[in-house]
């Protein structure tokens, strides 16, 4: 495709914003509908921002693709049920007003463990969400798994998480030591992973923390 028309739920997150500058810079893509609770400090021809309530979502434009990167922690929601309610519903809502505006293809910022059956309320919850998406029936569903992300939370007003921050410690002095798949990533590289698969994938393709790493180096489409 020539004109891609895509949409990026959590566009002042993290990784979100990563993918927010990396989609405007591929040439393929021609609008990115940007979704979040407050606008972007950043601007750019191909970017409409929206800001939305995630709990009672309007319509959406017409779209070919939609990546989800909503997610919070349980300390900064407050609770388990508000934690749900941005990394299970608000996620799902989107996808399935994507669905209903055209979407065939999406991409989730998952993480590292998910799974529907675990004992961990954090890792059950993102594995919940993976398998509500893969029953919505998309072409493709591309989910990244990453582990402790790095990046600056800071610049975009985010409070520090004290889990990154002690993992990111212990990855700058071990890291050679540190399998693949536990060592902290560029938020950036998520993105480009995501960036990269989602176009061309066909059914549920997973990736994993490893997998991604280094994502943006040589692709052209980077920002």
């Amino acid at each position: 495709m020539t004109s891609r028309r895509v949409a990026v739920a959590g566009a002042t997150g993290l990784v979100g914003r990563c993918l927010v500058q990396q989609l405007c810079a591929e040439p393929t893509v021609a609008e990115v509908h940007g979704l979040a609770r407050r606008s972007l400090d950043w601007t750019h021809p191909k970017l409409h921002m929206h800001v939305v309530d995630f709990a009672a979502l309007p319509a959406l434009p017409p779209v070919d693709e939609v990546y989800l990167a909503l997610g919070t922690t349980i300390k900064q929601a407050g609770s388990q049920a508000a934690f749900r309610a941005v990394d299970f519903d608000a996620n799902l809502a989107v996808a399935r007003a994507a669905q209903a505006a055209g979407a065939r293809r999406t991409g989730l910022v998952s993480a590292m463990g998910a799974r529907a059956k675990s004992s961990v309320f954090y890792s059950r919850v993102k594995g919940e969400l993976e398998d509500a998406l893969a029953a919505l029936g998309f072409d493709a569903l591309v989910i990244a798994r990453p582990s402790m992300l790095r990046g600056d939370r800071a610049v975009l007003s985010q409070p520090v998480r004290a889990g990154e921050l002690r993992w990111a410690r212990l990855d700058a002095l071990l890291r050679p030591l540190i399998p693949s798949n536990l060592r902290a990533i560029d938020a950036a590289d998520v993105a480009a992973a995501l960036c990269r698969q989602v176009p061309s994938a066909q059914g549920r393709v997973v990736l994993p923390s490893g997998a991604m790493q280094g994502a943006t180096v040589g692709w052209v489409g980077a920002a």
